[in-house]
């Protein structure tokens, strides 16, 4: 047997093993890896009364992985220009009652309440934006801005008015037209499209189930309307991993897996960052995001630096299956993982930057300055492998700015001597000397 038949079976195996220990109607899981579907398989009953059986290209709500769609297109906008993500919600939408900023809205950390004001879970009514809008003053904010992480749909409901008033378009149609056709997910959609599963709720004492209530989000649709297929969130998690630049800045990406809070605080495992959770399973980080609707639970992960993303869907209410999915990133990285990309000869770096180049000391503390990748870069030999450079982007000719890595934001300073050579090097406040040696100022 070759490793993806052996692969496809074990993980077979598992998703088939909790569909019947945990006695889902059905459950559907894929496999991204190196950018291809490596793996995707269903198990059980989509539609039990219709005898629908599931497969991986039936539909699924997909609830708060909605979320992750709403951060992408906050982040499309902030880098067209026409938002910051420091900008208060209320200089986008006027007169809004509450104003954290942006970025606490993304990240969860706004301190608003976490569902919308109207009882909406009560009347199962969820109000259009502008009703949700002209009664935002009766909504409470819970804990001061910025205090901790406090999981909050009204958050991301107020996000996609943002989206709506600074675009110009209705929410929907931006998703559409700015990220489902871009990235290529046909069959991701904010109405369910055949063939779609039912939502249930398990019966606790009987092998029956009951029907979930179907609601409708209105202004939370921004939130957790979306429904989806496997497939196409595998595709939609790899593209958050390794975006295409003409949709989404890499750059961005990258902000969007950074942790901005701590979301829970006894082990450590699992922060926000703008529109996603990242999640620690040992040594792997993963980004991506859960999600929950009445009948329906959703699990979206990939881990970047493996090239390896999951996805699973279930038309039950209480499922469990948060576990699974990461032992279908475990089970795909251990069996195949992808090999590292082959090392290539660059291009040269600037006459310019060779004088930077190689050794040089903070006291005594050894940094080598190299030119990888067409980047200036630096590090210290006494880091571990796991460990980031900084890297540069040049300013001007003797300014550059750390854009990531140790001292991410400082400037590095090139001090230039009357003859014009490079006599020594600023970053981030510190003189860093060709020669080993004690601070001293200059002659």
């Amino acid at each position: 047997m070759s490793t993806p038949e052996r692969l496809g079976a074990k993980l077979d195996q598992l998703l088939a093993g909790l569909q019947r220990d945990k006695r889902l109607p059905s459950i559907a899981g894929a496999v991204l890896r190196g950018g291809e579907i490596a793996w995707e398989s269903a198990v059980g009953m989509a539609d039990v009364d219709g005898g629908l059986e599931a497969t991986p290209d039936t539909q699924y709500r997909v609830g708060s992985i909605t979320k992750t769609f709403t951060a992408a297109a906050i982040m499309q906008l902030r880098d067209a220009g026409k938002l910051d993500l420091e900008d208060t919600l209320d200089m986008h939408v006027e007169g809004a009652a509450h104003r954290p900023t942006i970025r606490r809205l993304l990240s969860h950390a706004s301190g608003l309440q976490r569902e919308t004001h109207d009882d909406s879970w009560l009347t199962l009514r969820f109000a259009p934006p502008d009703e949700l809008l002209e009664t935002l003053a009766k909504a409470e904010m819970v804990l001061p801005s910025g205090a901790r992480f406090h999981y909050s749909n009204l958050a991301f409901a107020l996000l996609g008015i943002v989206v709506e008033r600074v675009s110009g378009m209705p929410y929907m149609d931006y998703v559409r037209e700015r990220l489902f056709e871009p990235v290529g997910l046909t069959r991701l959609s904010f109405e369910p499209e055949p063939p779609a599963a039912t939502g249930y709720v398990r019966q606790p004492y009987a092998d029956g189930v009951w029907n979930a209530v179907h609601v409708e989000t209105g202004a939370w649709a921004s939130a957790g309307q979306l429904w989806g297929t496997v497939g196409d969130l595998c595709r939609w998690g790899a593209f958050l991993a390794d975006p295409d630049e003409a949709v989404l800045a890499k750059k961005s990406a990258e902000e969007m897996r950074t942790v901005q809070v701590i979301a829970e605080h006894e082990r450590w495992l699992v922060g926000y960052g703008l529109g996603l959770i990242l999640r620690r399973d040992g040594e792997r980080i993963l980004a991506g995001h859960t999600g929950s609707m009445p009948g329906f639970i959703a699990f979206l992960f990939a881990s970047p630096a493996e090239k390896v993303t999951a996805a699973l869907l279930t038309n039950e209410s209480q499922a469990v299956i948060g576990e699974l999915g990461l032992s279908l990133v475990r089970e795909t990285v251990e069996e195949w993982p992808v090999a590292p990309e082959a090392w290539r000869v660059g291009e040269p770096p600037p006459a310019d930057v060779v004088p930077l180049l190689g050794l040089w000391f903070i006291e005594a503390s050894q940094v080598v300055f190299s030119w990888r990748d067409g980047k200036l870069e630096a590090r210290s030999p006494d880091d571990a492998d796991w460990e980031p450079p900084a890297i540069f982007e040049r300013e001007s000719d003797d300014r550059w700015r750390t854009v990531s890595g140790p001292e991410h934001g400082e400037a590095l300073r090139i001090i230039r001597g009357d003859d014009g050579t490079v006599e020594r090097l600023v970053w981030a406040g510190y003189p860093v000397t060709r020669e080993p040696g004690p601070w001293r100022a200059p002659n």
